[in-house]
C-alpha cells in the first residue's frame, strides 16, 4: 500500500492541536483550570470572593488555550522541515518505508507504540511524544479502510 503526499499548513497545525489535546496531562490541566474558573465564577456571583480570583482563572484559561491552540502548533510547524517536504510512504507487511528526495527510512511495525485517526491524518506514534502524521488527502475510501485494518492489526490503539 503506497501513498504519495505533501503537507498543507492549516491541516498540519490542526493535527498538532489534536496531538496536544490527546495528551493526558494536558487534558487534566484543562479540566483543572476550567473547574477553578467555574468555582471562582460561582463564588464571585455569590459574593464570597472578590473579582481577582475569577479574573486570574479567566486569564489562566485564556493563556492555556492560546498556548495549546495557537502558539505551540505554529512554533512546531515553523521549526520542522518535515512539513515542507513531499513523501512517498509504503505500508508493507513487515515494515513502513518513508522516502523523499533526500533518502528513505524503514520502520519495523514494532517501532510504533500506537496510532489514532484525526479528521485529516493518521497519527503514528513511536512513543508518547514522537510521532509521524500521514495525510488522508489523496487516499480513496477503500485505501483508508485497508490502512485502518493494517494499522489495527500491526499497531493497535
Amino acid at each position: 500500500m503506497q501513498h504519495s503526499f505533501s503537507y498543507e499548513k492549516k491541516k498540519v497545525i490542526q493535527a498538532l492541536r489534536y496531538h496536544f489535546i490527546q495528551r493526558n496531562e494536558i487534558r487534566v490541566l484543562i479540566v483543572m483550570v476550567n473547574v477553578f474558573a467555574l468555582i471562582s465564577a460561582v463564588l464571585l456571583w455569590l459574593k464570597k470572593i472578590r473579582p481577582e480570583p475569577f479574573l486570574l482563572g479567566s486569564f489562566i484559561w485564556l493563556m492555556l488555550m492560546a498556548t495549546f491552540w495557537y502558539i505551540l502548533p505554529v512554533s512546531i510547524y515553523k521549526k520542522a522541515q518535515t512539513f515542507r517536504d513531499s513523501f512517498i510512504i509504503d505500508f508493507r507487511d513487515d515494515e513502513v518505508r518513508l522516502e523523499n528526495e533526500r533518502g528513505y527510512v524503514l520502520w519495523p511495525w514494532t517501532k510504533f507504540s500506537r496510532f489514532f485517526e484525526s479528521p485529516h491524518f493518521f497519527h503514528l506514534y513511536f512513543d508518547s511524544k514522537s510521532f509521524f502524521i500521514v495525510p488522508k488527502e489523496g487516499m480513496g475510501e477503500e485505501f483508508r479502510h485497508e490502512l485502518r485494518g493494517l494499522l489495527n492489526s500491526k499497531i493497535g490503539r
